[in-house]
């Protein structure tokens, strides 16, 4: 039995579905192909309105964030790769570029010397101070002012759904709940 896929007013025809495999349903299919629109649409446009606002890119701004939130404003390399789901040559090459700026310093982990750990400057948290407000304006703008909220209660219950089988350790999760 051949399954139809249907994209944008033609059919083709799949290959036969068998016991082991099972294509997506017409629901199935909109609700992936819109989450796959959001994810390659949302990154640019909140690099965009960063860039014309703090001269940071959206990684930058998020590493810089990251810091910001902790007490002591460092973070090791390793756990910041984590949370911000970068390899560690992006993350270097980034933080790089940051130290640069003179927005953090790398520096040996005092608790572990094999660790390298990033601590946030004042310039670095006065970017981000300085940068915060329209992001979460573009964030609103963009996203959460969409949504009711039951509709923002659904859309974070999905999420950590979703979440518990991509990253079921948790490792991206800044606060460490999981």
């Amino acid at each position: 039995m051949a399954v139809t896929a249907v994209g944008r007013g033609r059919s083709e025809a799949l290959p036969p579905v068998d016991r082991d495999h099972r294509w997506l349903d017409d629901d199935e299919r909109a609700a992936w192909m819109s989450l796959l629109r959001i994810v390659s649409r949302l990154p640019p446009l909140l690099d965009s309105q960063l860039e014309r606002s703090s001269g940071l890119n959206f990684f930058e701004y998020t590493i810089l964030a990251m810091l910001s939130e902790e007490p002591d404003g460092t973070l090791r390399m390793s756990r910041l790769a984590s949370v911000t789901n970068a390899s560690p040559s992006k993350l270097s090459h980034a933080a790089r570029q940051l130290e640069a700026r003179g927005y953090l310093v790398r520096e040996p982990d005092p608790d572990d010397g094999r660790c390298i750990r990033a601590l946030l400057t004042g310039a670095g948290r006065d970017q981000v101070i300085q940068a915060a407000p329209g992001h979460v304006a573009a964030v609103r703008g963009l996203v959460l002012d969409a949504l009711d909220p039951d509709q923002l209660r659904a859309l974070r219950e999905a999420n950590e759904l979703i979440l518990m089988r991509v990253d079921p350790e948790g490792a991206t999760d800044p606060e460490g709940t999981r």
